[in-house]
C-alpha cells in the first residue's frame, strides 16, 4: 500500500477545512475528560453484549425452546447488522450531529436490551437482537469521532489508550460476567439478566451524554448518499453474513454464492461513489480517505488484528471441551489475558509518543512471544506458564489496539472523523467474522468428529500458530510506517468549530 510510505512528519492533518488559530490549537471542549467515560460506555456496551451472549446460549435454547439454528442466529443477526451498518452510522454522525446520533443509539440500544430480556420466543429475541445491532451502529462510531474532535492532539494518545482499555475490559467482562450471571441467576433471572443489566448502564450514559457531550456536525450542507448506503450494505451483507453463518451451516451453496457476488457488489459501489463525486455529490465513503497517509495501512492492520478474535472462540472451546471447565471457570482463566490487555492499553499512550509506529511493531512482537509461549506451556501441561504467556499476549493486544486506531484516524480531517471511525470499527467486525470463519474452521477441522483431550490441545495449538502468522503480517505492515507517524504534535483544528 503506497500510502504507508508517505507518512507526514507529524501525526495530524493539514487539510482544507481544518485550520489553526494564531498557530496554536483551538480551545478544546472544557468538559472533555468528564465526557470521556460517557463516550466509552458507547464502546463498552456493543462488545460486552456480543461476548456475554455466547455463554448463555444453552439456557436460551432450553428456556425458549429454540433450535440450534435459532441460537446461532441470536448471535449472527446482531453481528451481521452491526458490521454492515457501522460506516453508515458514522457518516450519519458527520452529517446530522455526533451527539444526536450517540444519544439516539444509546437510548435505542437500552430499549432493545430490555426487549431482549423480556423476549418470550426465539423470533422476538432475534428481532430484538437485530434492533440492538442497528442502534449500536449509531452509537459506536461517534465515540472515536468525538474523541478525535474534542481532545487536543497531545491528549488523544491517552484518550485512545483508555478506548483500547475499554475494549479489553468489555471482552473480559463479557466472559466473566456472562458466566457469573448464567451460573448465579440473580433476582431469579436466568439468561434474561445478561440483557437487562444493560438498562441502568445505558440510562446513565444517556443522561450523562445529554449534559456532557458537545453538539457538533459537519459544516457543509450535505445529504446522506442513499444509493451508496444501499450498495455498501449489499456488499457488506454479501460478505459478512455467509462468513458468520457459513461454518455452522456447513458452507452450503448459498454461502459460496453470496461470497462470490461480494466483489462484484464492491466494484459497483466504488464505481457509483466515483461517479457521484465527479458530479459534485457527497459520497457515503469519500475515497480520498484511502490517500491519507497511513489510513490504508492502518485499515489493513486493523483487519489482521481482529482476525485474531478466533482466539477467544478456540480458547473457550478448549477450556470447556478439552479441560471440562464450567463457563465461569473458563471466563476466569481469561483474567491474565484481560489484565495484560487493560494495563498495556493504559501505557500505550507513552509508547506511541516515544516510539511512534514502532509501538505497533513492538505490540505485534509481544503477542507473537505470548502465543508462542502459550503453545509451549499447553504442550508441557504447565498451567502457571500458560497464565504468564496469556498475560504477555494480552499486553501485546493492549499496545496494538490504540496504536492501530491512531494510525487509521489520526490524519483524517475532522469532518470525516465519523466516517473513518465507522470504517475502522467495521473493519474490526469483518476481520473478526473472517477470522472465526477461517481460523475457527481450521480449529474444528483439526479437532475432528470424535475429539479427545489430546485433540483439543493439538487443535488449539494449530490455531495459535495461525494467529502468529497473522501477527507477523501485521508487524510487517507496521514496519512500513515512518517513525514520526504516531508521535503527537500540535494539532490543527477548525477555528470556527464551536462546542455547546
Amino acid at each position: 500500500m503506497p500510502a504507508s510510505n508517505q507518512e507526514s512528519p507529524a501525526f495530524h492533518h493539514q487539510s482544507a477545512g481544518v485550520g489553526v488559530r494564531d498557530g496554536c490549537e483551538a480551545d478544546p471542549h472544557p468538559r472533555r475528560w468528564l465526557a470521556l467515560p460517557v463516550l466509552l460506555t458507547g464502546a463498552f456496551l456493543p462488545v460486552l453484549d456480543f461476548n456475554v451472549v455466547n455463554l448463555a446460549l444453552p439456557e436460551i435454547r432450553h428456556d425458549l425452546g429454540a433450535t440450534a439454528s435459532d441460537a446461532q442466529f441470536v448471535i449472527s443477526a446482531y453481528a451481521a447488522i452491526y458490521a454492515v451498518f457501522l460506516i453508515t452510522g458514522g457518516r450519519l454522525g458527520d452529517l446530522l450531529g455526533r451527539k444526536r446520533m450517540f444519544l439516539l443509539g444509546v437510548l435505542g440500544f437500552t430499549v432493545a436490551s430490555v426487549l431482549c430480556g423480556v423476549a418470550a420466543s426465539p423470533a422476538f429475541l432475534i428481532a430484538s437482537r437485530m434492533l440492538q445491532g442497528l442502534t449500536a451502529t449509531l452509537m459506536a462510531p461517534q465515540v472515536l469521532a468525538t474523541i478525535r474532535e474534542i481532545f487536543r492532539d497531545s491528549e488523544q494518545g491517552r484518550a485512545l489508550a483508555l478506548y483500547g482499555a475499554t475494549f479489553g475490559l468489555a471482552n473480559i467482562a463479557g466472559q466473566i460476567l456472562g458466566g457469573a450471571l448464567v451460573t448465579l441467576h440473580p433476582f431469579g433471572l436466568a439468561w434474561q439478566a445478561i440483557f437487562l443489566i444493560n438498562a441502568p448502564i445505558g440510562l446513565a450514559a444517556y443522561v450523562g451524554g445529554c449534559y456532557l457531550l458537545p453538539a457538533s456536525r459537519a459544516h457543509a450542507d450535505q445529504r446522506l448518499d442513499a444509493g451508496g448506503v444501499l450498495l455498501l450494505s449489499l456488499t457488506l451483507g454479501l460478505l459478512v453474513y455467509p462468513l458468520i453463518q457459513g461454518r455452522g451451516a456447513g458452507w452450503p451453496l448459498w454461502t459460496i454464492a453470496m461470497l462470490s457476488l461480494a466483489p462484484f457488489a464492491l466494484i459497483a459501489f466504488l464505481a457509483y461513489e466515483r461517479a457521484l463525486t465527479a458530479r459534485g455529490g457527497s459520497a457515503l465513503v469519500d475515497l480520498v480517505l484511502f490517500k491519507v497517509p497511513g489510513f490504508a495501512t492502518g485499515v489493513a492492520m486493523a483487519f489482521l488484528y481482529y482476525m485474531l478474535s478466533a482466539f477467544y472462540l478456540a480458547y473457550s472451546v478448549y477450556l470447556q471441551g478439552g479441560l471440562g471447565l464450567t463457563p465461569l471457570e473458563a471466563g476466569l482463566r481469561m483474567l491474565p489475558f484481560g489484565l495484560g490487555y487493560f494495563l498495556a492499553s493504559l501505557a500505550a499512550a507513552r509508547l506511541m509518543q516515544r516510539l511512534g509506529p514502532r509501538a505497533l511493531t513492538l505490540g505485534f512482537a509481544i503477542q507473537v512471544l505470548g502465543f508462542g509461549g502459550l503453545i509451549g506451556a499447553i504442550g508441557a501441561d504447565a498451567g502457571h506458564l500458560a497464565e504468564i504467556a496469556l498475560a504477555v499476549a494480552g499486553t501485546g493486544y493492549g499496545i496494538v489496539m490504540p496504536s492501530v486506531i491512531k494510525a487509521v484516524i489520526g490524519n483524517v480531517e475532522a469532518r470525516h472523523a465519523g466516517l473513518a471511525s465507522g470504517v475502522v470499527i467495521s473493519t474490526f467486525q469483518i476481520g473478526a467474522a473472517l477470522g472465526v470463519a477461517v481460523i475457527g474452521g481450521v480449529f474444528y477441522s483439526v479437532l475432528g468428529q470424535s475429539p479427545t483431550a489430546a485433540s483439543y490441545k493439538h487443535a488449539f495449538a494449530v490455531t495459535l500458530g495461525c494467529n502468529i502468522a497473522l501477527l507477523a503480517m501485521g508487524g510487517f505492515l507496521s514496519a512500513r510506517l515512518r517513525p514520526a507517524t504516531l508521535r503527537t504534535s500540535p494539532v490543527r483544528k477548525d477555528p470556527h468549530r464551536k462546542f455547546s
